[in-house]
C-alpha cells in the first residue's frame, strides 16, 4: 500500500522517512558558505533541491525511488539551511544557484536534471534560464507565483505556515529561533524573486515540467498556468489532493511523475 500523508500528522511527529546511508557526502565551500551534500548510486545524476526552511533530508522519499529505476541522487542543502552554512550575504536565487554549480564541480557533474520543490523551483528556475548548458532538464514542484508577472516568491509572503510544516520544516531543522534570521537573512527584495515576465520566461532553453498539487496552499493554478504556458515546451502536471507538501503527503504518487520525468531526460 502506497505510503500517505496527507495531514502532515506522521510528519510532525516522526519527520521525513530517513535518507539511505552514503559515504559520498561532504561540505564544498563556496563564496563564503559550506555548502552540504549527498550522492547516491551511479547512472544520469537527477539533484533535488529543497524548499525553504527545510532541508535534504525533506528527500527521504525520493532517493530510493531514483536509485531503483537506475539514477544516481545527489542532495544539497541551501546554505544557511540543514548542515550548511552561510555568511553575512543576503540570500539570493543566484546566489543558491551558484552553490549548486560548486558542488557538480566538486563531484565532477557536467550536467544533470533539476528537480525543484519549493524554494529549489526557483533556484532550479535560474539555472535553467542562465546555464542551460549544465541542464538536462527541469521540474519545478512550484513555489509561488506574483501577481504581475509570475515570478516565484518566498515563504515570507504567506506566514504562518501550516502547523505540520512550520514545526517540521522549521523548528525541527533549523530552530525556531533561526526561522526569524532565516527570513531576514533573503533581503529586501528577496519576497520577489526570480521576477520573471513572460519574456524572460520565454528564453528557458531547457525542456520543463510543472508540478502542482490540487489543493496547494501557496500557488494558484492560473499561475502555474502562466508558466507552463510562457516556458517553451512546458508541461503541466496537477497532482489531486494533496498539497504544497505532495512529496511528503503522497510520495508514490509523486515519485511516478518524477520517474517518468527522469526517464524523459534519458
Amino acid at each position: 500500500m502506497d505510503f500517505r500523508d496527507d495531514t502532515l500528522e506522521q510528519f510532525d511527529a516522526q519527520g521525513a522517512a530517513p535518507l539511505p546511508a552514503t559515504s559520498d557526502t561532504g561540505l564544498v565551500g563556496h563564496d563564503g558558505a559550506r555548502i552540504w551534500y549527498a550522492s547516491y548510486g551511479a547512472g544520469p545524476a537527477v539533484i533535488l533541491l529543497h524548499g525553504g526552511l527545510g532541508n535534504a533530508g525533506n528527500f527521504g522519499h525520493q532517493v530510493p525511488a531514483l536509485l531503483a529505476v537506475g539514477y544516481r541522487a545527489i542532495v544539497i542543502d541551501s546554505r544557511g539551511h540543514g548542515r550548511s552554512t552561510r555568511d553575512a550575504k543576503p540570500y539570493s536565487y543566484e546566489l543558491m544557484g551558484s552553490d549548486v554549480l560548486a558542488v557538480m564541480d566538486h563531484l565532477g557533474v557536467d550536467r544533470a536534471a533539476l528537480i525543484g520543490w519549493s524554494d529549489g523551483a526557483c533556484t532550479a528556475s535560474i539555472l535553467a534560464d542562465r546555464h542551460p548548458e549544465r541542464r538536462r532538464r527541469v521540474l519545478f514542484r512550484l513555489q509561488y507565483g506574483s501577481e504581475r508577472h509570475a515570478a516565484i516568491r518566498v515563504h515570507s509572503d504567506h506566514w504562518p505556515l501550516p502547523r505540520a510544516a512550520s514545526e517540521g520544516l522549521c523548528g525541527a531543522v533549523i530552530g525556531t529561533r533561526g526561522v526569524g534570521q532565516l527570513l531576514r537573512g533573503r533581503g529586501p527584495d528577496a519576497a520577489h524573486q526570480p521576477n520573471y515576465t513572460a519574456a524572460d520566461l520565454a528564453r528557458i532553453a531547457v525542456p520543463v515540467a510543472v508540478v502542482l498539487g490540487e489543493g496547494d496552499e501557496f500557488i494558484r493554478r492560473e499561475h502555474a498556468q502562466y508558466l507552463a504556458a510562457n516556458i517553451p515546451g512546458a508541461t503541466l502536471t496537477i497532482l489531486p489532493v494533496v498539497t504544497h507538501f505532495a512529496p511528503l503527503q503522497r510520495p508514490a504518487e509523486f515519485n511516478r511523475v518524477m520517474q517518468e520525468f527522469a526517464r524523459s531526460v534519458s
